[in-house]
C-alpha cells in the first residue's frame, strides 16, 4: 500500500518545521524532541509565556501519541508496531502550531471524534469545568489514563482543535490533530 502518514500532512512546510519526527514514539524520542524545541523557542527569543504554552501543547501532544496510538496495520513500514506517529511543529505568522498524525483502530474513531467535538463545541469555562470534573471523578480509560490530554490542549490554546480521519483500512484510520498556539 502505497499510503504514509507524511499523506496527512502534505499541506504543511515540513521543510522549514521547527520539529519534524516520524517514526517511533518512545519516552527518551519525547525527552530528545522536548529538549530540542525548547532550546529552539529560546534561541528565538519568544515570550516566556508563549514559549510554556508551546512547551506544555508539545508535551501532551506527544503523550497522546505514546499513549494513544495503536497498533500500526499489517504492511505498514514500521520499525516498532505498536507506538508509531509523526509530529511536526511549525512557526505561523501567529504563533506555533503542532500536528501530530498515528493510527486509530476503527472502533475507537466514533468515540474520540465524539469527545473532540465536544471539546471543540465548548466554551473556554465549559472546558474548565470538565478538566476539573476528569480531574475529581478520577475517570479512567481502557489504556489506564486519566484524558485530561485533549482538554489540556484545549484549554492551553484556548481555540478549535482541527482533527480529520482518513481510513487506511478496513480495520484502522490514520488520525490528524492539529493545535495551534498563538502569540499573546
Amino acid at each position: 500500500m502505497s499510503f504514509d502518514l507524511e499523506n496527512l500532512v502534505s499541506d504543511l512546510d515540513i521543510r522549514g518545521a521547527v520539529l519534524y519526527y516520524k517514526g517511533n514514539v518512545e519516552s527518551d524520542t519525547i525527552t530528545k524532541a522536548l529538549d530540542l524545541v525548547e532550546a529552539k523557542l529560546f534561541a528565538t527569543r519568544e515570550a516566556p509565556r508563549l514559549r510554556k504554552k508551546v512547551y506544555n501543547v508539545l508535551v501532551e501532544s506527544l503523550q497522546n501519541l505514546y499513549h494513544h496510538s495503536d497498533r500500526v496495520p499489517r504492511g505498514y513500514h514500521a520499525a516498532r508496531p505498536d507506538r508509531f506517529g509523526l509530529v511536526v511543529m511549525e512557526k505561523t505568522e501567529r504563533g506555533y502550531r503542532i500536528t501530530t498524525c498515528n493510527f486509530v483502530a476503527i472502533v475507537r474513531v466514533k468515540e474520540l471524534e465524539e469527545k473532540l467535538t465536544r471539546i471543540n463545541r465548548s466554551t473556554p469555562e465549559e472546558i474548565k469545568e470538565q478538566y476539573k470534573d476528569v480531574l475529581n471523578n478520577q475517570e479512567i480509560t481502557e489504556k489506564g489514563l486519566g484524558g485530561l490530554g485533549l482538554l489540556d490542549i484545549a484549554r492551553k490554546t484556548g481555540h478549535r482543535i482541527d482533527f480529520r480521519f482518513r481510513q487506511y483500512d478496513s480495520l484502522n484510520t490514520a488520525f490528524r490533530l492539529t493545535a495551534v498556539v498563538a502569540q499573546v
